[in-house]
């Protein structure tokens, strides 16, 4: 398993693409404090509407947002890269409590420190309702 720390700015496309993967792999084990460690302890999120700073934050609006998005599955892809910055688009699939399900299409833009730590994620999206027959994660 690859931790956040190791890879490192500047990306190169090879350093992107594995930094993405990283994040993908993170993100789909729906764990909290393992997704939080890649972020800096002043890390700053843009998350649609809100806006919050720190790792203690980052790791409560996960918990939220896991006890609703049920049976989350989520896909990333590189979209650009400079020395410390990381584009990507995403969709991922979800269900509420009543069963129905969601896909979600949207972008991220991330900017990171020296040690490899995610100090400035910026995100858009939007949610879609799909039939369980459409989903394709």
């Amino acid at each position: 398993m690859t931790k956040p720390t190791d890879i490192r700015p500047p990306f190169t496309r090879e350093t992107a693409l594995a930094k993405v993967q990283a994040a993908e792999d993170a993100w789909n084990s729906r764990d909290p404090e393992r997704v939080s460690l890649a972020y800096s302890v002043e890390s700053v999120w843009r998350n649609r509407d809100e806006f919050f700073t720190g790792r203690e934050a980052i790791r409560a609006f996960l918990e939220r947002k896991w006890s609703r998005e049920l049976d989350y599955r989520l896909m990333k892809e590189l979209w650009a890269f400079t020395d410390n910055r990381i584009s990507v688009r995403f969709e991922y699939e979800w269900r509420d409590e009543a069963g129905r399900w969601y896909r979600t299409h949207g972008n991220e833009h991330w900017e990171f420190d020296d040690d490899g730590l995610m100090r400035r994620r910026d995100m858009s999206a939007n949610d879609v309702a799909i039939r369980a027959e459409d989903r394709r994660l």
